[in-house]
């Protein structure tokens, strides 16, 4: 059984470059406020660092 994060959008991809509004909608995110429950693997944490500043991992 994979580890599972909880990842919310807080932030607009608004004037952002096109990479970081493709990452957010790789994640699944597609909403404000909304939370998706994704595997904790490397590949997700490296999509969460490049769009650090626009989601917030909940507990």
């Amino acid at each position: 059984m994979a580890k599972k994060i909880k990842v919310r959008r807080v932030g607009s991809p608004i004037r952002r470059e096109n990479s970081q509004r493709a990452t957010l909608l790789g994640l699944g995110l597609k909403r404000a406020n909304q939370v998706v429950e994704l595997d904790d693997t490397p590949a997700v944490q490296g999509m969460i660092r490049k769009v650090g500043h626009l989601v917030e991992v909940v507990k």
